[in-house]
């Protein structure tokens, strides 16, 4: 396997940087079981808040912390907000392409692999800055999106909420070769097995995490139909009938969400017309945070000021989380449903083409 790994690491073109460069983390050292092998890298506001809330943002392949933070932004918005961000950080000698392992089932169960060397890392920044175990919250992009998915389900007690960008269902794949058949949409669990997944897999008995999804419409990385998939796993798991979902449209994309019998919003769904395989950013106007560049897709809509404000930890109007639309009207994304939004330089199809014939020459496809 280490020489099938190799050889998809060097068929694999790394991203550019996007126009920064530079770093806003501090290195961050796990105390506790770190059986995966895991770094992290972690920034604290110099105005904190008493017993500030913790963001865990989960990089994708071939990304760094540090790009993944640039991009997205988490940093800024923790200096403006007063909470602490935590990056896990994959290594090369774990995986080539520097890709959370969420489909081995070694590193996505509870108490083994990497899962439980994030949940160390948690446990220490928790004790370390006396974090309200109340707020702990997750998010990911594309195989740190699917990881965020295990850690949803194997410790679902640590987690306030969740935010999956481009991820995958937990436990829908236990091999690199299923990995990529679910990335395309091919045998997705169904919505009951999928539920039952996540209802067994730690024991716990609630109450559960609520979930934002993230989706673009031209991602042809991660098929759409993955989102369907996780959409379908956690109603099952909060109890809900997807077919009583608010609806709504922001800056020109859809918007679903369900609530709870308490009128919590517990599970969300957003689809950004037009938009590859990425996290959706704003980086247009004063105040903006994160930067357009590799897997950061500036659509006028961003992803990282409205999940923090869905978590409480922005207010609804610096962020424009409201049914109402965003604080600023940015120019619309004219460009057709199948046609990505100007994207990384690596045209990942073909780099996913590419590494499913030396799989296939491996004999695992």
């Amino acid at each position: 396997m280490r020489n099938l790994g190799d050889t998809i690491s060097r068929l694999t073109p790394k991203p550019a940087r996007g126009p920064q460069s530079g770093t806003r983390l501090a290195s961050f050292e796990i105390h506790g079981p770190n059986p995966g092998a895991l770094k992290a890298g972690k920034h604290v506001p110099s105005q904190l808040s008493a017993h500030p809330a913790l963001v865990v943002v989960l990089h994708g392949c071939t990304q760094t912390p540090d790009a993944y933070d640039m991009g997205s932004g988490w940093s800024t918005m923790a200096d403006r907000h007063g909470f602490i961000v935590l990056y896990p950080q994959q290594q090369r000698a774990n995986n080539p392409g520097l890709c959370f392992n969420w489909y081995s089932p070694e590193d996505a169960r509870r108490d083994g692999g990497e899962a439980a060397s994030i949940r160390s890392a948690i446990e220490t920044a928790i004790l370390q800055h006396d974090i309200d175990r109340t707020r702990v919250f997750v998010t990911g992009l594309s195989a740190g999106g699917a990881m965020t998915s295990v850690m949803l389900a194997t410790y679902p007690e640590v987690f306030a909420g969740g935010a999956i960008i481009a991820g995958l269902p937990y436990a829908s794949a236990t091999s690199l070769p299923e990995a990529f058949d679910r990335m395309r949409g091919h045998d997705l669990p169904s919505a009951s097995a999928a539920a039952a997944a996540v209802l067994t897999a730690s024991g716990h008995a609630g109450p559960w995490p609520s979930l934002s999804v993230w989706q673009g419409s031209a991602d042809h990385t991660v098929a759409p139909s993955n989102a369907d998939a996780l959409l379908a796993q956690w109603a099952g798991v909060h109890d809900l009938e997807l077919s009583l979902a608010e609806t709504t449209e922001i800056s020109g994309h859809a918007c679903r969400v369900w609530r709870d019998a308490a009128g919590r919003p517990v599970l969300e769904d957003y689809r950004v017309r037009g938009m590859g395989h990425g996290v959706p950013i704003d980086a247009r106007g004063e105040g903006a945070v994160g930067a357009a560049g590799a897997y950061m897709l500036d659509c006028g809509l961003s992803s990282t000021e409205r999940i923090a404000a869905q978590w409480g930890l922005a207010p609804t109007g610096a962020s424009g989380a409201t049914a109402a639309g965003p604080r600023r009207a940015p120019a619309p994304v004219r460009m057709q449903a199948s046609q990505p939004l100007p994207a990384p330089p690596v045209e990942t199809s073909s780099v996913q083409r590419v590494i499913e014939d030396a799989l296939r020459r491996a004999g695992l496809m």
